[in-house]
Protein backbone atom coordinates (compact mmCIF):
# COMPACT_ATOMS: atom_id res chain seq x y z
CA UNK A 1 0.00 0.00 0.00
CA UNK A 2 1.56 3.45 -1.20
CA UNK A 3 1.38 6.38 0.74
CA UNK A 4 1.07 10.02 0.14
CA UNK A 5 2.29 12.34 3.00
CA UNK A 6 2.48 16.25 1.95
CA UNK A 7 2.51 18.80 5.09
CA UNK A 8 2.51 21.26 2.31
CA UNK A 9 -0.50 22.82 0.03
CA UNK A 10 0.55 25.57 -2.74
CA UNK A 11 -1.70 27.81 -4.06
CA UNK A 12 -0.85 28.69 -7.74
CA UNK A 13 -2.47 31.87 -7.46
CA UNK A 14 0.05 33.32 -5.15
CA UNK A 15 2.90 31.02 -6.36
CA UNK A 16 3.61 29.61 -2.85
CA UNK A 17 3.21 27.68 0.36
CA UNK A 18 0.47 29.14 2.19
CA UNK A 19 -1.30 26.46 4.62
CA UNK A 20 0.71 23.45 6.28
CA UNK A 21 -1.27 20.38 7.50
CA UNK A 22 -0.03 18.36 10.59
CA UNK A 23 1.20 15.15 10.51
CA UNK A 24 -2.00 13.71 12.50
CA UNK A 25 -3.96 15.56 9.90
CA UNK A 26 -2.59 13.96 6.76
CA UNK A 27 -2.57 10.71 8.47
CA UNK A 28 -5.86 11.06 9.50
CA UNK A 29 -7.03 11.94 5.94
CA UNK A 30 -5.03 9.13 3.94
CA UNK A 31 -6.97 6.73 5.77
CA UNK A 32 -9.84 8.13 5.77
CA UNK A 33 -9.52 8.29 1.02
CA UNK A 34 -8.62 4.45 2.23
CA UNK A 35 -11.92 3.69 3.41
CA UNK A 36 -13.83 5.97 0.73
CA UNK A 37 -11.91 4.41 -2.33
CA UNK A 38 -12.70 0.78 -1.34
CA UNK A 39 -8.47 0.36 -0.47
CA UNK A 40 -9.94 -0.94 2.91
CA UNK A 41 -13.90 -2.37 3.25
CA UNK A 42 -15.81 -2.56 6.16
CA UNK A 43 -14.67 -5.71 8.28
CA UNK A 44 -11.23 -5.74 7.14
CA UNK A 45 -8.46 -4.72 9.48
CA UNK A 46 -5.93 -2.18 9.13
CA UNK A 47 -2.39 -2.29 9.62
CA UNK A 48 -0.71 -2.15 12.96
CA UNK A 49 0.48 1.02 15.22
CA UNK A 50 3.95 0.00 14.03
CA UNK A 51 3.20 -0.95 10.26
CA UNK A 52 1.64 2.61 10.40
CA UNK A 53 4.59 4.11 11.92
CA UNK A 54 6.78 3.14 9.12
CA UNK A 55 4.45 4.03 6.06
CA UNK A 56 3.94 7.36 7.74
CA UNK A 57 6.89 8.31 9.40
CA UNK A 58 5.37 9.89 12.11
CA UNK A 59 5.50 8.89 16.00
CA UNK A 60 3.25 6.41 17.86
CA UNK A 61 1.61 9.09 19.71
CA UNK A 62 0.14 10.59 16.10
CA UNK A 63 -0.72 7.59 14.85
CA UNK A 64 -3.06 6.78 18.10
CA UNK A 65 -4.14 10.27 17.88
CA UNK A 66 -5.13 10.30 14.81
CA UNK A 67 -6.58 6.19 14.30
CA UNK A 68 -8.64 7.47 18.38
CA UNK A 69 -10.01 10.30 16.30
CA UNK A 70 -11.44 7.65 13.32
CA UNK A 71 -12.83 5.46 15.67
CA UNK A 72 -14.35 7.87 17.76
CA UNK A 73 -16.25 9.60 14.25
CA UNK A 74 -17.13 5.88 13.41
CA UNK A 75 -14.93 5.04 10.48
CA UNK A 76 -12.77 2.32 12.61
CA UNK A 77 -13.76 -0.01 15.37
CA UNK A 78 -11.15 -1.93 17.74
CA UNK A 79 -11.88 -5.31 18.69
CA UNK A 80 -9.76 -6.39 22.09
CA UNK A 81 -6.55 -7.89 21.30
CA UNK A 82 -7.74 -8.55 17.42
CA UNK A 83 -6.98 -4.60 15.95
CA UNK A 84 -8.56 -1.84 14.26
CA UNK A 85 -11.19 -3.32 11.61
CA UNK A 86 -12.60 -0.50 9.00
CA UNK A 87 -16.34 0.04 10.14
CA UNK A 88 -18.16 1.44 6.95
CA UNK A 89 -17.43 2.21 3.39
CA UNK A 90 -18.13 6.36 2.43
CA UNK A 91 -20.61 7.02 5.25
CA UNK A 92 -18.32 8.49 8.10
CA UNK A 93 -21.42 8.78 10.71
CA UNK A 94 -24.46 7.62 11.48
CA UNK A 95 -26.80 9.53 9.81
CA UNK A 96 -30.82 8.81 8.50
CA UNK A 97 -32.05 5.56 7.41
CA UNK A 98 -30.98 6.87 3.72
CA UNK A 99 -27.31 6.49 4.03
CA UNK A 100 -27.93 2.62 4.93
CA UNK A 101 -29.28 0.77 1.55
CA UNK A 102 -31.54 -2.09 2.26
CA UNK A 103 -30.68 -5.36 0.48
CA UNK A 104 -34.63 -5.82 0.80
CA UNK A 105 -36.93 -3.79 2.70
CA UNK A 106 -38.28 -4.81 5.71
CA UNK A 107 -39.39 -2.38 7.60
CA UNK A 108 -37.33 1.01 9.38
CA UNK A 109 -36.10 0.30 12.84
CA UNK A 110 -35.82 3.50 15.35
CA UNK A 111 -32.50 3.98 16.94
CA UNK A 112 -32.33 6.74 19.71
CA UNK A 113 -29.17 7.21 22.10
CA UNK A 114 -28.05 9.77 24.00
CA UNK A 115 -25.38 10.81 21.90
CA UNK A 116 -24.98 9.90 18.39
CA UNK A 117 -21.49 9.99 17.21
CA UNK A 118 -19.51 11.02 20.49
CA UNK A 119 -17.41 8.87 22.70
CA UNK A 120 -18.31 4.77 22.11
CA UNK A 121 -21.30 5.49 20.75
CA UNK A 122 -20.43 5.06 17.16
CA UNK A 123 -19.35 1.66 18.32
CA UNK A 124 -22.24 0.15 19.47
CA UNK A 125 -24.58 2.17 16.11
CA UNK A 126 -21.92 -0.02 14.10
CA UNK A 127 -22.78 -2.99 15.73
CA UNK A 128 -26.75 -2.26 15.08
CA UNK A 129 -26.52 -0.98 11.69
CA UNK A 130 -24.09 -4.09 10.52
CA UNK A 131 -26.89 -6.55 11.87
CA UNK A 132 -30.18 -4.73 10.42
CA UNK A 133 -28.95 -3.57 7.10
CA UNK A 134 -28.00 -7.34 5.96
CA UNK A 135 -31.65 -8.24 7.56
CA UNK A 136 -33.02 -6.12 4.97
CA UNK A 137 -33.88 -3.47 7.93
CA UNK A 138 -34.05 0.51 7.11
CA UNK A 139 -32.84 2.46 9.98
CA UNK A 140 -33.48 5.88 11.65
CA UNK A 141 -31.21 7.36 13.90
CA UNK A 142 -32.00 10.24 16.49
CA UNK A 143 -30.00 11.76 19.84
CA UNK A 144 -31.26 13.43 22.98
CA UNK A 145 -27.95 14.70 23.96
CA UNK A 146 -29.02 13.44 27.69
CA UNK A 147 -32.24 15.88 27.66
CA UNK A 148 -35.95 15.02 28.14
CA UNK A 149 -37.34 17.45 25.87
CA UNK A 150 -35.25 16.68 22.93
CA UNK A 151 -35.96 12.85 23.98
CA UNK A 152 -39.87 13.96 23.49
CA UNK A 153 -39.29 15.14 20.43
CA UNK A 154 -37.48 12.10 19.23
CA UNK A 155 -40.33 9.97 20.44
CA UNK A 156 -42.89 11.76 18.69
CA UNK A 157 -40.85 11.39 15.44
CA UNK A 158 -40.32 7.91 16.09
CA UNK A 159 -44.39 7.36 16.40
CA UNK A 160 -44.88 9.32 13.30
CA UNK A 161 -42.27 7.46 11.41
CA UNK A 162 -43.99 4.23 11.39
CA UNK A 163 -40.76 2.44 12.62
CA UNK A 164 -41.48 -1.20 13.32
CA UNK A 165 -39.29 -1.64 16.05
CA UNK A 166 -37.21 1.01 18.40
CA UNK A 167 -33.72 0.69 20.36
CA UNK A 168 -33.47 3.28 22.68
CA UNK A 169 -30.87 4.19 25.27
CA UNK A 170 -32.40 5.92 28.45
CA UNK A 171 -32.39 9.75 28.95
CA UNK A 172 -31.31 10.65 32.62
CA UNK A 173 -32.54 7.08 33.73
CA UNK A 174 -31.82 7.77 37.39
CA UNK A 175 -34.73 10.68 37.41
CA UNK A 176 -38.62 9.98 37.01
CA UNK A 177 -39.15 10.38 33.20
CA UNK A 178 -42.21 12.37 31.49
CA UNK A 179 -41.94 10.46 28.46
CA UNK A 180 -43.27 7.14 29.67
CA UNK A 181 -46.58 7.79 27.99
CA UNK A 182 -44.74 7.33 24.39
CA UNK A 183 -43.04 4.29 25.40
CA UNK A 184 -46.63 3.33 26.83
CA UNK A 185 -48.33 4.02 23.10
CA UNK A 186 -45.68 1.39 21.48
CA UNK A 187 -46.64 -0.72 23.88
CA UNK A 188 -50.54 -0.13 22.61
CA UNK A 189 -49.59 0.12 19.12
CA UNK A 190 -47.35 -3.45 20.05
CA UNK A 191 -44.40 -1.90 18.24
CA UNK A 192 -41.47 -3.51 20.36
CA UNK A 193 -38.81 -1.77 22.08
CA UNK A 194 -35.40 -2.59 23.77
CA UNK A 195 -33.71 -0.67 25.77
CA UNK A 196 -29.98 -0.52 26.06
CA UNK A 197 -27.01 0.71 28.71
CA UNK A 198 -30.05 1.16 31.20
CA UNK A 199 -33.83 1.28 31.62
CA UNK A 200 -36.67 2.93 33.02
CA UNK A 201 -37.38 1.21 36.16
CA UNK A 202 -41.34 2.03 35.69
CA UNK A 203 -41.75 -0.11 32.62
CA UNK A 204 -39.30 -2.94 33.36
CA UNK A 205 -38.82 -3.25 29.70
CA UNK A 206 -36.61 -5.69 27.93
CA UNK A 207 -32.78 -4.69 28.29
CA UNK A 208 -29.34 -5.32 27.01
CA UNK A 209 -26.61 -3.71 29.69
CA UNK A 210 -23.60 -3.93 31.85
CA UNK A 211 -22.92 -5.30 35.56
CA UNK A 212 -22.57 -1.69 36.40
CA UNK A 213 -22.65 -1.91 40.05
CA UNK A 214 -19.91 -4.83 39.54
CA UNK A 215 -17.73 -2.89 37.19
CA UNK A 216 -17.38 0.04 39.98
CA UNK A 217 -17.11 -2.86 42.29
CA UNK A 218 -13.54 -4.84 40.18
CA UNK A 219 -12.77 -0.86 39.44
CA UNK A 220 -12.39 -0.42 43.06
CA UNK A 221 -11.16 -3.59 44.29
CA UNK A 222 -8.15 -3.53 42.33
CA UNK A 223 -6.94 -0.22 44.03
CA UNK A 224 -7.24 -1.50 47.43
CA UNK A 225 -5.56 -4.86 46.33
CA UNK A 226 -2.80 -2.39 45.31
CA UNK A 227 -2.40 -1.01 48.38
CA UNK A 228 -4.95 2.03 47.83
CA UNK A 229 -7.00 3.32 51.23
CA UNK A 230 -8.00 6.76 50.53
CA UNK A 231 -9.89 6.77 47.05
CA UNK A 232 -12.29 8.96 45.77
CA UNK A 233 -14.63 8.55 43.65
CA UNK A 234 -16.31 10.67 40.56
CA UNK A 235 -20.17 9.78 39.74
CA UNK A 236 -22.52 11.31 37.09
CA UNK A 237 -25.74 10.75 39.08
CA UNK A 238 -28.10 11.86 36.82
CA UNK A 239 -28.03 8.03 35.16
CA UNK A 240 -28.65 5.13 36.63
CA UNK A 241 -24.99 3.87 35.38
CA UNK A 242 -23.16 6.07 37.60
CA UNK A 243 -25.46 5.37 40.45
CA UNK A 244 -24.62 1.86 40.09
CA UNK A 245 -20.80 2.23 39.25
CA UNK A 246 -21.43 4.63 43.12
CA UNK A 247 -22.54 1.26 44.45
CA UNK A 248 -19.77 -0.82 43.52
CA UNK A 249 -17.36 1.57 45.00
CA UNK A 250 -18.78 2.31 48.04
CA UNK A 251 -19.80 -2.13 48.67
CA UNK A 252 -15.58 -2.55 47.78
CA UNK A 253 -15.18 0.08 50.97
CA UNK A 254 -17.27 -1.90 52.73
CA UNK A 255 -16.21 -5.79 52.08
CA UNK A 256 -12.35 -4.37 52.64
CA UNK A 257 -13.37 -2.65 55.79
CA UNK A 258 -11.73 0.78 54.97
CA UNK A 259 -12.26 3.83 56.82
CA UNK A 260 -15.07 6.25 55.30
CA UNK A 261 -13.78 9.82 54.76
CA UNK A 262 -15.48 13.18 53.96
CA UNK A 263 -15.84 14.22 49.95
CA UNK A 264 -14.62 10.38 49.25
CA UNK A 265 -17.92 10.60 46.58
CA UNK A 266 -18.14 13.30 44.48
CA UNK A 267 -21.11 13.53 42.49
CA UNK A 268 -21.84 16.02 39.06
CA UNK A 269 -25.05 15.90 36.29
CA UNK A 270 -24.93 16.01 32.78
CA UNK A 271 -25.10 19.92 32.85
CA UNK A 272 -22.18 20.53 34.94
CA UNK A 273 -19.82 17.34 34.22
CA UNK A 274 -17.59 19.80 32.02
CA UNK A 275 -16.61 21.85 35.60
CA UNK A 276 -18.16 20.36 39.24
CA UNK A 277 -15.89 17.17 39.14
CA UNK A 278 -12.55 18.54 38.25
CA UNK A 279 -12.77 21.69 40.33
CA UNK A 280 -13.85 19.77 43.29
CA UNK A 281 -11.09 17.26 42.69
CA UNK A 282 -8.78 19.84 42.06
CA UNK A 283 -9.36 21.24 45.50
CA UNK A 284 -8.92 18.01 47.56
CA UNK A 285 -5.76 17.34 45.71
CA UNK A 286 -4.18 20.57 47.36
CA UNK A 287 -4.94 19.27 50.47
CA UNK A 288 -2.23 17.75 53.03
CA UNK A 289 -4.01 14.44 53.32
CA UNK A 290 -4.11 13.80 49.40
CA UNK A 291 -6.26 10.65 47.91
CA UNK A 292 -3.98 8.00 46.56
CA UNK A 293 -6.54 6.92 43.72
CA UNK A 294 -9.47 7.78 41.75
CA UNK A 295 -12.35 5.41 40.42
CA UNK A 296 -13.98 7.72 37.15
CA UNK A 297 -17.41 7.80 35.85
CA UNK A 298 -16.00 7.07 32.54
CA UNK A 299 -12.90 7.45 30.19
CA UNK A 300 -13.78 10.60 29.06
CA UNK A 301 -13.63 11.96 32.89
CA UNK A 302 -10.31 10.42 32.88
CA UNK A 303 -8.64 12.11 30.43
CA UNK A 304 -9.96 15.58 32.31
CA UNK A 305 -8.16 14.36 35.57
CA UNK A 306 -4.97 13.25 33.64
CA UNK A 307 -4.81 16.40 32.46
CA UNK A 308 -5.38 18.04 35.21
CA UNK A 309 -2.79 16.20 37.02
CA UNK A 310 -0.26 17.37 34.57
CA UNK A 311 -1.02 20.97 35.37
CA UNK A 312 -1.24 21.16 38.95
CA UNK A 313 2.34 18.84 38.83
CA UNK A 314 1.02 15.48 39.68
CA UNK A 315 2.11 12.17 38.29
CA UNK A 316 0.11 9.22 37.69
CA UNK A 317 0.83 6.45 38.35
CA UNK A 318 3.40 7.36 40.30
CA UNK A 319 1.40 10.45 42.51
CA UNK A 320 -2.02 9.15 41.69
CA UNK A 321 -3.60 5.68 40.52
CA UNK A 322 -6.57 5.98 37.91
CA UNK A 323 -9.37 3.85 36.95
CA UNK A 324 -11.89 4.56 33.71
CA UNK A 325 -14.77 3.20 32.62
CA UNK A 326 -15.90 2.03 29.29
CA UNK A 327 -12.59 0.81 27.78
CA UNK A 328 -12.99 3.14 24.84
CA UNK A 329 -10.71 4.39 22.22
CA UNK A 330 -9.53 7.10 24.52
CA UNK A 331 -7.55 4.74 26.80
CA UNK A 332 -4.78 4.58 24.46
CA UNK A 333 -4.72 8.31 23.69
CA UNK A 334 -2.89 9.75 26.18
CA UNK A 335 0.63 9.42 27.10
CA UNK A 336 -0.51 7.11 30.45
CA UNK A 337 -2.77 4.50 28.80
CA UNK A 338 -5.72 4.02 30.75
CA UNK A 339 -6.57 1.35 32.97
CA UNK A 340 -10.62 0.96 32.61
CA UNK A 341 -13.59 -1.58 33.41
CA UNK A 342 -14.53 -2.97 29.50
CA UNK A 343 -18.36 -1.69 27.48
CA UNK A 344 -18.82 -4.34 25.30
CA UNK A 345 -19.89 -1.77 22.63
CA UNK A 346 -19.53 -3.32 19.22
CA UNK A 347 -21.56 -6.66 20.90
CA UNK A 348 -24.52 -4.96 22.52
CA UNK A 349 -25.15 -3.31 19.16
CA UNK A 350 -25.17 -6.47 17.24
CA UNK A 351 -27.44 -8.33 19.97
CA UNK A 352 -29.28 -5.45 20.37
CA UNK A 353 -30.55 -5.32 16.62
CA UNK A 354 -30.86 -9.32 16.65
CA UNK A 355 -33.38 -8.91 19.52
CA UNK A 356 -35.26 -6.05 18.06
CA UNK A 357 -35.41 -8.34 14.47
CA UNK A 358 -36.72 -11.43 16.33
CA UNK A 359 -39.30 -8.96 18.06
CA UNK A 360 -40.50 -7.55 14.68
CA UNK A 361 -40.55 -10.87 13.12
CA UNK A 362 -42.57 -12.68 15.96
CA UNK A 363 -39.86 -15.12 16.06
CA UNK A 364 -40.18 -15.60 20.06
CA UNK A 365 -36.85 -16.81 20.89
CA UNK A 366 -35.62 -13.38 22.14
CA UNK A 367 -34.32 -13.09 25.81
CA UNK A 368 -36.46 -10.55 27.74
CA UNK A 369 -33.24 -9.23 28.97
CA UNK A 370 -29.33 -9.63 28.70
CA UNK A 371 -26.71 -8.18 31.07
CA UNK A 372 -22.90 -8.65 30.49
CA UNK A 373 -20.64 -9.51 33.26
CA UNK A 374 -17.80 -6.85 33.29
CA UNK A 375 -13.96 -6.97 33.08
CA UNK A 376 -11.19 -4.74 34.27
CA UNK A 377 -8.42 -4.33 31.63
CA UNK A 378 -5.27 -3.22 33.01
CA UNK A 379 -2.97 -0.41 31.94
CA UNK A 380 -0.21 1.74 32.89
CA UNK A 381 -2.42 4.20 35.34
CA UNK A 382 -2.30 2.21 38.53
CA UNK A 383 0.16 0.83 40.45
CA UNK A 384 1.13 -0.69 43.51
CA UNK A 385 1.05 2.17 46.24
CA UNK A 386 4.33 2.33 48.50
Amino acid sequence: MYVRVSLYIYNFESGGLVAQKTKYTMVKEEITEWITSGKVKPGEKIHSENELMKLFGVSRHTIRQAVGDLVHEGWLYREQGAGTFCSRGNNPSPGSASSFPAIKNKGNIGVITTYISDYIFPSIIKGIESYLTTKGYSLTFACTDNDVEKEKQCLQTMLSSNIHGLIVEPTKSSNYNPNINYYLELEQNQIPYLMINQFYSQLSPPHIMIDDEHGGYIATKHLIELGHKKIIGLFKTDDLQGVNRMKGFIRAYKEFNLSFFPDMVITYSTEDQDSTPIEQLEKLLSKEDKPTAIVCYNDQLAIKVINMSRNIGASIPEDLSLVGYDDSFLTETSDVKLTSVAHPKTKMGIEAAKWIVNAVEKKGNASPSIVYEPELIIRESTRAIK
